[in-house]
Parts: structure tokens; sequence; C-alpha cells
């Protein structure tokens, strides 16, 4: 069946990435086969290396999703970008090293009973015809790996426990182990989602008003033993004991918190300019 795409035409245009550029940029030097083992150290390196930030649509910008763009932000600019950068980004990555690559939408459920529309982009990644769910760009409450897409399933990843469910109509539900007990990340349908999908998700989060991105700071990192998120003005740091620590950032610390907790490094013009944003949202 033809999905309007023509022969030999990338779905995620891996044929137009730099993949040297990338590999440097994440620090992976390892094989490149198409194999879970290649797939498993490119996530832990993206994770690693590329923090997960809104910092662009906090600016009033447009967010582009070309392989063109997304390079010359994440990897050449060692920027950071939210989930659709991350996960496009990464999808041609993976394309371009013979992987099958399917993108998802999934509902987040971070924020309780409150029912919030879908607007998480991940990835599912097929090796060997089995399903893996790979998602670079859920901040620092998301995966270091990919996790295996069957029901039941547990495993642990520097420290922190990842779960499946499955639920009616095929949805599949991504699960964190906290002190209290399971807590749901997001679910998602099997609905297969293409690059224009995420382009017109990614509108909604970039520029409507009622966006959790538009209007704020958002900076995270996920990481083996700790993770960390700047939301507003509220840096917060989770260890895997269970261990929280909390503490206010203003204005004047913005700029080098970024580049000290999360690698950003910003020019003088976007630095005057996100701290106008800061200060009137603190």
């Amino acid at each position: 069946m033809s999905h309007g795409r023509n022969e030999g035409e990338s779905m995620w245009s891996g044929d137009e990435l730099d993949l040297d550029a990338y590999l440097e940029r994440v620090g992976y030097d390892g094989e490149l086969a198409p194999t879970v083992r290649t797939l498993t150290a490119l996530h832990r390196a993206h994770v690693r290396a590329i923090p997960f930030e809104n910092l662009d649509v906090a600016l009033g910008r447009v967010v582009s999703l070309d392989v063109k763009s997304l390079q010359s932000k994440l990897v050449r600019s060692r920027r950071g970008g939210y989930c659709y950068e991350q996960n496009s980004l990464f999808a041609a990555v993976l394309e371009r090293l013979g992987f099958q690559v399917a993108g998802r939408g999934a509902r987040n459920r971070t924020r309780g009973d409150v029912l919030l529309p879908v607007t998480h982009a991940l990835l599912i990644v097929t090796v060997d015809g089995r399903p893996w769910l790979a998602d670079t760009g859920f901040g620092q409450q998301g995966p270091l790996e990919p996790v295996p897409l069957r029901e039941g399933v547990r495993v642990e990843q520097g420290g922190w426990t990842f779960g499946i469910g499955v639920e009616d109509e095929g949805i599949h539900v991504l699960r964190s182990l906290r002190p209290e007990g399971w807590k749901d990340l997001y679910a998602f349908s099997p609905q297969t989602l293409c690059p224009g999908d995420f382009t017109v998700m990614n509108h909604y989060s970039s520029s409507h008003p009622r966006s959790s991105f538009v209007g704020k700071v958002v900076a995270q990192q996920p990481g083996a033993g700790v993770r960390r998120a700047l939301i507003r003005d509220l840096l917060t740091t989770v260890r895997a004991d269970g261990t929280v620590e909390e503490r206010t950032v203003g204005p004047g610390e913005l700029i080098q918190t970024l580049s000290e907790v999360f690698g950003i490094e910003l020019d003088a013009e976007e630095s005057a300019a996100l701290v106008r944003v800061h200060s009137a949202v603190v």
C-alpha cells in the first residue's frame, strides 16, 4: 500500500544527515550495525549529551523539524530541544543506520488525573521483529535506554526502573517505579505517526497559549542516578534513592545555570532575551 512517498525516499530524511557530526556530538564511537546493542548505546549517548529544552519556544521562535535545522541547532550549535526535535533527529540517525522506525503520539499522564491532549512524540524501533520504545525527548523523567514494548516488562536503567502496561484498545503505557509505587508517564496508541504529524503537534506545543512550553523557560536532563529539571524558576534535583533537592533560580542566575547544569551555551542576544522572559514569570 502506498503512503504517499516515492520509492527510495526516506521517511525521516536520514539521507540528509551528517552522521559523523552527530556521532561526535553525542560522543559515540561504537558499532553502527542495526542491532539492539547499537540502539541501546546510541540512545544512552544521545540523552546524556543533548539536553531537553524549550528555549526557542520561550523566545517565540519558530521550531523547525527538518533535519538540516535540527543538525544546525542540536548538533553544530550544541543546543538541546524538546520531544519533536530530539526524536525527529534520533529517527533520522536510526533510519540512516538501517533501523525500522515509526512515530507515535502519546498522552502525558504525569499530572495525575488531568486528561491532556496527545502532544508527546516518541519512536517505536523494530529490531529482529521485536518492537522497542525509544524516546530521547521526555525530559528528566524519560528512559535512558530503549524499553522492550512488551506487556509486563520491567527494566532497570541507571538506578531508575521502567515498565510497560497495556490497556483497552491496545493502549501502551510507559511507567516509572517510584518510592510510592508505579507512576504512569504517558500512554500511546498503536497508530503510526509520520514527520508531518510531528509538525502539527509541534505547532500546538510551540505556539498555543495553553501549551506548557509557552512563556517560560524549561530545561531538563535525565541521568544515571540523578535527574535535573528547571521549570520556570524552580531547579529540582531528584536522585535514585528518592531524595529531592529544590532551589530557586533568579534572573541573574539563569544563564549560568543553563550553562553549568545543562550544558547549554547561548549568545549575548539570546541570553538577554531569555532573562527578560524569565523575569516576567518569576
